[in-house]
């Protein structure tokens, strides 16, 4: 479609903002942007950067409703990060008790990645360039 130029930001919504602005800040290091809090909406939005480019707003609403991201469902798949060292990464993650799956080779890239989940089990993958 003439006139996309990238991709500008990814939405997610959480369940327990603290928690999850915690885990996107301090354990994926994603710094912020901004954070306002929205009376009319009783929601946080946090802006969120990666090496300085504008990437997640992460929003908290009351209640929110569950959506299912397991098996194979309809929808957003994951959202992936990419890694100069996979390894290390992952041990960043493990000792903040975050569980990967084990690292596997894409068999038609020869890339090496592996999934783990926010703290609303959203799936998210590491992807080692």
């Amino acid at each position: 479609m003439p006139g996309l130029k990238a991709i500008h930001h990814i939405a997610i919504i959480c369940s327990d903002y603290e928690r999850s602005k915690y885990f996107y800040t301090q354990v994926l290091g994603l710094s912020v942007i901004r954070e306002v809090y929205r009376e009319a909406r009783q929601s946080w939005k946090l802006d969120l950067a990666l090496d300085g480019e504008y990437l997640i707003e992460l929003f908290s609403f009351p209640e929110p409703p569950p959506r299912p991201s397991r098996p194979e469902a309809c929808g957003l798949r994951h959202l992936a990060f990419q890694v100069d060292n996979i390894e290390a990464t992952v041990a960043v993650l493990q000792k903040e008790q975050v569980v990967t799956e084990p690292v596997r080779t894409d068999e038609y890239t020869g890339k090496r990645f592996t999934f783990f989940a926010d703290p609303d089990g959203l799936p998210l993958e590491l992807y080692e360039i």
